[in-house]
C-alpha cells in the first residue's frame, strides 16, 4: 500500500496542485494539518482535501480559523488567519472545526499529529528532525507530523518518524514544495520536492492585500 503524505499546505493552491500532479500513484493521501493560513487560497485547499476525503488532523492555523486556537500568532500569521476566516464558507469552516488533533489511518498503522504526539492539541512543541526518536512512537508503524515546515525522516527499530515537509511554505532553505510517499508493505518512505510558480503566488498575495513577506519568503524557503 502506497500512502502520499502532505502537511502545512497553508492555503497555497499553486503548490498543492504541483504536489498532487508530481506525486507517484498512491492508494491513500494523508495530511498532518494546517490546510489554511498565510496564503490566499484557503477555500480551494479545503475543497481539494474534502473532495479527496483525505484523513487530516487540525493544525494551529486551522484551529485559529475555526475559532479555537491556544496559540499566539505574529502579525503575518494573524493576517492569514483573518483572511481565511473571511474567505471560507460556513460549510468549509465546519469541516475545519471537525478535524481531530490526532488520528490513526491505514488500519492504525499510521498516526497523524500536527506538532507533537504528547501535545497534539496545543501546538506549543516544535518537533524538528533532530528531535525525532523512538520515544515519539506508540503502537503505530509510522508517525507523521508537521508544524516545523522542515522535511525529515528517521527510521528506528520501532518504526518511522517523518515530517513530509511543507507544501505551501517550506522553511528548510529549499523553496520547493515538500511531500513524501510511504510504502507500508516495505515500511519505507521516500521524500520529494517539486518546483511550483512562486511568482504567481506572490502576485496573488499582493492582490489579496496580505503582507508582502508571506510571498517573498517563499523564494528563500524560509
Amino acid at each position: 500500500m502506497k500512502v502520499g503524505l502532505i502537511s502545512d499546505v497553508h492555503g497555497n493552491r499553486v503548490a498543492l496542485e504541483a504536489v498532487l500532479e508530481d506525486m507517484p500513484p498512491v492508494d491513500e493521501l494523508c495530511c498532518a494539518g494546517d490546510v489554511v493560513g498565510y496564503n490566499p487560497w484557503p477555500a480551494d485547499c479545503v475543497d481539494e482535501l474534502r473532495a479527496r476525503d483525505v484523513p487530516t488532523v487540525m493544525g494551529n492555523h486551522d484551529a485559529a480559523v475555526a475559532g479555537d486556537a491556544p496559540f499566539r500568532f505574529n502579525g503575518m500569521a494573524k493576517a492569514g488567519v483573518e483572511y481565511a476566516k473571511r474567505e471560507l464558507s460556513a460549510e468549509q469552516l465546519e469541516w475545519l472545526s471537525s478535524l481531530p488533533a490526532e488520528r490513526l489511518a491505514c488500519d492504525g498503522r499510521v498516526k497523524l499529529v500536527h506538532g507533537h504526539p504528547d501535545d497534539p492539541d496545543r501546538y506549543t512543541r516544535y518537533t524538528y528532525p533532530r528531535d525525532f526518536s523512538p520515544r515519539l512512537l506508540g503502537d503505530e508503524d509510522v508517525l507523521v507530523l508537521g508544524h516545523t515546515h522542515v522535511q525529515g525522516v528517521e527510521r528506528f527499530a520501532e518504526g518511522i518518524v517523518i515530517n513530509p515537509g511543507s507544501v505551501g511554505q517550506p522553511r528548510d532553505g529549499d523553496p520547493r514544495a515538500g511531500y513524501a510517499v510511504l510504502d507500508l508493505d516495505a515500511v519505507a518512505v521516500d521524500t520529494y520536492r517539486v518546483e511550483y510558480d512562486i511568482d504567481a503566488v506572490q502576485e496573488a498575495v499582493d492582490e489579496a492585500g496580505l503582507p508582502d513577506r508571506i510571498g517573498t519568503r517563499l523564494a528563500r524557503g524560509k
